[in-house]
């Protein structure tokens, strides 16, 4: 099964301004979402303590614990793949696509770090040399790390390019 593309992630239903998010729908999709996810640490036998939160208007959860390796998987792959099996576990549920987010030992947390720093020296060698920049290719939530970065910075855009799994952000300078 392929994974939500970006395009499908960001066009799940948003809150505008009229709408307010509820944090209860969103709560209970993170606990559909841990349920799935503890059954299934059960059938592999692993160890991992689960925690059903909400940030903002994503449900998300957790799984916290030694010897997870095997739940990320090679640059995070393992991960989103049970991420896709945790939002078809609330879509099953629900009925309704889910824009929950999977967490694994703190595997995200510690990628958007490193995607920062990643797009803030970007935007600096842009900056300087004047000259566009291709990234490698990286997933849909390691895109949206990067293009925060950069949206959030003058004088650069940036935009997604090629088709999965093969999708990277080219960064540029804006034109003065």
């Amino acid at each position: 099964m392929a994974p939500i593309s970006e395009a499908e992630t960001s066009a799940a239903p948003q809150a505008d301004e009229n709408d307010t998010v509820n944090t209860d729908d969103l709560f209970a999709e993170s606990e559909i979402a841990a349920d799935y996810l503890e059954g299934f640490l059960d059938i592999i036998d692993s160890d991992g303590d689960i925690d059903e939160l909400t940030r903002g208007d994503r449900p998300v959860v957790e799984i916290v614990g030694k010897g997870l390796g095997k739940l990320i998987g090679q640059n995070g792959a393992t991960l989103e793949a049970l991420q896709e099996l945790a939002r078809l576990a609330v879509y099953r549920k629900t009925g309704e696509h889910s824009r929950l987010m999977l967490d694994v030992g703190g595997y995200r947390a510690n990628r958007r770090k490193e995607l920062t720093e990643l797009a803030e020296k970007t935007v600096q060698k842009v900056l300087d040399s004047g000259r566009m920049v291709r990234l490698e290719a990286m997933s849909a939530f390691e895109r949206k790390c990067v293009h925060d970065v950069i949206n959030a910075t003058e004088g650069v855009e940036s935009e997604s390019e090629g088709s999965e799994p093969n999708r990277r952000i080219v960064v540029r300078p804006v034109a003065s």
